[in-house]
């Protein structure tokens, strides 16, 4: 006669005859991609909600930053933005690496947001954010700009005799911006090449960097960027006849400032007004909800704002006239805040008072960090400029 079994006896039984189940070893390519999976988008994400990596490559924000500073820029400072070019390939800006091939592509555009930040853009920050006069690429991958923000939303500037004015008041100068001297010698010799050195005085249009006289002065003439200090220092050598400031004269126009080119690089300048790069203004920066009456004086400082930056749609313009759908456009309110953004070496920078203002949504973050610095003309034993590691942006 058969004994039947207990459940339990059963199920001990059950188990004594399966086979263990262990987990499927991963491959080696399959380890490997996957940690590169979780690489990539871990940086990425860090790369556009936390903090970036940038280079200084040209001597627009010179002395305050010199060429071959890396910098730290955060996004948290002013919060960041949500994409509006999506389909890009991680980790790339404008192009694949080492190649001139596009790394995104266009066809999907989407609206772009920006998330909480702590602090707003104010007057002095030091900024990257995306150049607007750019037409070949989307706004979020134009070329990331570096500058110092000398206005924001609402504020009257002025430029009167290189000294910067907000809202009537003179501005502080950054203590190591700089302008361009004219330094005439009797002749050049060891000392002031030596001085050259010393103080940092450097030609970025020669190889080794060695400031060369102007071509054609009667007598030998270098035309330097320094700060004040700097051509304090050189008024005093015995081997310097004079140094002389070099500043655009009250009431002579220059064409190429903005708005007498009023869609620079594209337009073709106008005579609008006594502007010039170091007497400016007094210009009223746009502000979210502001309401302006458009005029024929007027129209040329908006006509960007209205027909690019804000996305209206059936905006055009006929013999100086912004027509909406065909209808002249009277009046117009703003749709975001506008800032005016300056270089720190005055006479050799192409900033705010070329193409004018710079769109809220364009703004990247705030340079907080200079993390390491390459001398471009230093040799082995000085390449690394050791005291501006680690310093904080100001």
């Amino acid at each position: 006669m058969a004994v039947q079994q207990s459940w339990e006896e059963r199920m001990k039984a059950a188990s004594a005859s399966s086979k263990p189940v262990t987990a499927r070893k991963k491959g080696f390519f399959r380890e490997w991609g996957d940690a590169i999976l979780f690489a990539v988008v871990a940086a990425t994400l860090i790369r556009w909600a936390t903090f970036e990596a940038y280079t200084i490559p040209t001597p627009s924000m010179e002395d305050s930053l010199l060429v071959g500073d890396y910098l730290f820029v955060s996004k948290l400072h002013y919060g960041a933005r949500t994409p509006q070019t999506p389909l890009q390939i991680p980790l790339t800006h404008q192009t694949l690496w080492g190649s001139g091939i596009k790394s995104y592509s266009d066809a999907l555009q989407l609206p772009s947001y920006r998330l909480p930040g702590f602090s707003e853009v104010k007057r002095g920050d030091v900024v990257v954010f995306n150049v607007p006069f750019e037409s070949q690429h989307p706004a979020d991958l134009r070329t990331n700009y570096i500058k110092r923000c000398v206005a924001v939303a609402g504020d009257v500037l002025e430029i009167k005799d290189t000294q910067v004015f907000i809202n009537g008041k003179p501005m502080t100068n950054p203590p190591q911006s700089q302008n361009r001297y004219f330094l005439q010698v009797p002749q050049p010799n060891d000392d002031l090449y030596k001085a050259f050195q010393d103080q940092h005085v450097t030609n970025f249009n020669r190889p080794d960097g060695k400031p060369e006289p102007i071509f054609g002065t009667q007598e030998p003439t270098f035309m330097i960027d320094a700060t004040p200090a700097t051509a304090d220092f050189f008024r005093k050598q015995s081997y310097v006849k004079a140094v002389v400031q070099d500043k655009a004269e009250a009431g002579q126009p220059e064409a190429d400032v903005f708005p007498n080119n009023p869609d620079y690089p594209q337009s073709t300048p106008q005579p609008l007004n006594l502007w010039n790069k170091d007497n400016y203004g007094p210009l009223q920066l746009p502000k979210a909800g502001q309401t302006v009456q458009l005029t024929p004086q007027n129209t040329p400082m908006y006509q960007k704002i209205i027909m690019r930056y804000e996305h209206n749609e059936g905006v055009t313009m006929a013999n100086g006239v912004l027509l909406q759908n065909g209808q002249p456009l009277k009046s117009y309110t703003f749709k975001q805040d506008y800032y005016f953004m300056m270089g720190d070496n005055r006479h050799d920078s192409l900033d705010s008072r070329y193409w004018g203002f710079v769109p809220a949504d364009h703004i990247v973050g705030k340079a907080v960090l200079i993390w390491m610095s390459v001398d471009p003309y230093g040799d082995f034993l000085h390449k690394i400029r050791w005291n501006r590691l680690f310093n904080t942006i100001d």
